[in-house]
């Protein structure tokens, strides 16, 4: 009788935990995109200058890092395009963005869903728009991500969200590699416009 008692609560108790975590996760997100220092144009380059071939490395995981972070998308293409050019900066910028995204994709699902999916899965299914738009990213996860990234709704927020719902990895994951490229052409040139580079 109590390990039948104890079996239920156990798994709302680590769905609790985990959407706890996911906090944690977001509000260290927002401490370090408040707190670290933002690079400069010059301090990039000369970073990038004295750090040879891994700085490259470095960077793309530096732009991976500040897509999990409320750090807008726009301000770290513009930088790339002027610290780097055009060219550097998109791939940068496109690679930083994917890598970025299905992080916060895989650290969402794994710390989240089953949370959200046990505690919202009632309210859920009384409300028919919520169920239809977890369906739609479901059956139409592509479409529906890449929606979401070509309009202005912030990268990190879009990324956490699909996490939570029931949109695969592989049309997330393409969703996001191709939706990724229209701001980033624009915003990289107009950074790398801006200095000169293009």
């Amino acid at each position: 009788m109590r390990e039948e008692a104890a079996g239920p609560a156990a798994p709302a108790g680590r769905a609790r935990w985990r959407l706890a975590a996911l906090g944690g996760v977001l509000v260290l997100a927002v401490v370090l995109a408040l707190t670290v220092d933002r690079p400069t144009v010059s301090l990039l380059r000369d970073r990038l200058d004295a750090a040879g071939p891994g700085g490259w490395l470095a960077l793309v995981l530096g732009v991976a890092l500040a897509s999990l972070t409320p750090v807008p998308r726009t301000a770290v293409a513009l930088l790339l395009g002027a610290a780097v050019g055009f060219t550097a900066g998109l791939t940068v910028a496109v690679a930083g963005g994917l890598l970025g995204g299905l992080v916060g994709f895989g650290l969402s699902r794994a710390l989240g869903r089953e949370a959200v999916a046990r505690l919202a899965g009632p309210v859920i299914s009384r409300r028919p728009l919520l169920a239809r738009a977890d369906r739609l990213l479901r059956d139409r996860g592509f479409l529906a991500v890449l929606t979401a990234r070509i309009t202005p709704l912030p990268f990190v927020a879009v990324t956490y969200a699909a996490g939570l719902t029931g949109v695969r990895l592989a049309p997330y994951a393409l969703g996001t590699a191709v939706g990724v490229v229209p701001g980033s052409v624009l915003h990289v040139g107009v950074g790398a416009a801006v200095l000169g580079w293009a």
